[in-house]
């Protein structure tokens, strides 16, 4: 954030310097005024405040000019925020040229011109050789522009180019009537605040490849063993109880649709809990009496977002270690609370338990490539999204069950749920 801040400000100087090269005397006088006022701050002369003596803009001036060149860069970040590409590049360079104040200005891949806003777009072609020199040298140029034609001003160009993770992404052109230190200055200033925001759009892009990651290994953990066991199952009822066998194959279907759907990052308590349902009724075909569950809701906590298949791991790791690791009855309680600014939901049985020794080795990534994936990866993306204290809280030990308790907060920047499936 102090890189961004630290560029912004660059870009407001690089941004104002340029005008002074423009044929705008009103904006000629502003910029030297403010390099006046600039350079008297430096010497410190003039008693309070450091602004010394003579003539310079106004506070309200400059305070305008500032505010208006980090709105101008606010509304450019986002579409660069979601990468380089002919539209955003376009909706970009609509918003920079008006910051930079040439006659055209221009977003290159490295394959050719993205975008052009402006006069003179049929340079587009002599760029390439320009971009590529400045891509290949790692730094800005400066070249001159011969174009026979009346109605074109441009006879100056600037190109920088603009980097991502240390890679090569393209260059940021602007164009002028005339040769001047100024604009590549700060068109240079300018191209360093772009490539901020692709690496930001690259952060961006591998944080989603990593949730989306961390999904399909939670996907891959619904055991093949249970899709056969509730198969089987399902056929032991088809002649004795075709109903019972049909409701059970409707069940199965809604289960695999929302463990396995492409869209959403977050869901709802009540779908994860419907889910759940749908998972326990599976089990409860297999297992009959020696699985019961208690379900304590609050209605209140039901529209609550929380991270996609976050709740059911949880369930499924209660289930295993009360039913298929002891012959007794397994009981299940599942409770979901108001706590004001946060739901806290809590999965307690009465299993074998675990040593919390290699509880810790679990959650910490040491207890082996295929073991306690479900845990640790629901522990992970709950710190991930809510912060490093919104783990998961478990209390354990040899013989004594498991209870797991998570705590999500009801509003959470950029935590929202995918409207409802619609479900039976």
């Amino acid at each position: 954030m102090t890189v961004l801040l630290l560029l912004l400000c660059c870009s407001v100087v690089g941004a104002v310097c340029f005008a002074a090269g423009a044929a705008n005397a009103r904006r000629a006088r502003y910029v030297l005024g403010a390099g006046y006022v600039r350079g008297a701050r430096r010497r410190g002369s003039g008693g309070r405040g450091g602004w010394g003596e003579g003539p310079g803009p106004d506070s309200d001036t400059v305070e305008r000019a500032t505010f208006q060149t980090l709105h101008t860069a606010s509304l450019a970040a986002p579409p660069l925020r979601a990468g380089l590409a002919p539209d955003t590049a376009r909706k970009a360079v609509r918003r920079l040229r008006p910051l930079l104040g040439t006659q055209s200005l221009a977003l290159t891949g490295l394959d050719g011109v993205l975008a052009w806003e402006g006069t003179g777009e049929h340079h587009g072609e002599e760029l390439a050789a320009h971009v590529e020199k400045a891509v290949q040298a790692g730094r800005s140029r400066t070249f001159s522009v011969d174009c026979d034609r009346a109605d074109c001003a441009v006879r100056f160009g600037v190109v920088a180019p603009l980097t991502a993770g240390g890679r090569p992404k393209g260059a940021l052109a602007a164009f002028g009537s005339h040769d001047s230190a100024a604009v590549a200055r700060a068109t240079e200033e300018v191209a360093r605040w772009v490539s901020v925001q692709l690496e930001l759009a690259e952060l961006d892009r591998a944080r989603s490849s990593l949730i989306e990651a961390e999904i399909r290994a939670l996907r891959a953990q619904i055991s093949p063993h249970f899709i056969y066991n509730s198969l089987a199952a399902i056929a032991s009822f088809v002649r004795t109880d075709p109903e019972r066998a049909r409701e059970l194959l409707l069940e199965f279907a809604d289960f695999t649709r929302y463990s396995f759907r492409r869209h959403g990052e977050f869901t709802t308590l009540a779908e994860e809990l419907g889910s759940i349902e749908q998972y326990l009724e599976l089990v409860r075909a297999r297992f009959g009496d020696r699985l019961q569950v208690t379900l304590q809701i609050a209605p209140e906590v039901l529209p609550v977002a929380l991270p996609f298949l976050c709740l059911q791991p949880l369930v499924e790791n209660a289930v295993k270690h009360g039913l298929e690791d002891s012959v007794d009855r397994s009981l299940i309680t599942i409770a979901a609370v108001d706590e004001g600014s946060a739901a806290r939901v809590s999965i307690e049985d009465n299993g074998v338990g675990m040593d919390p020794e290699r509880l810790r080795r679990i959650l910490h990534g040491e207890g082996g490539p295929t073991t306690g994936i479900g845990l640790r990866n629901v522990d992970e993306r709950l710190r991930q999204v809510y912060g490093p204290h919104e783990g998961l809280v478990i209390e354990t030990g040899v013989g004594a069950g498991t209870k797991i308790t998570l705590r999500i907060p009801k509003y959470h920047a950029g935590v929202h749920a995918e409207a409802p499936a619609t479900r039976r």
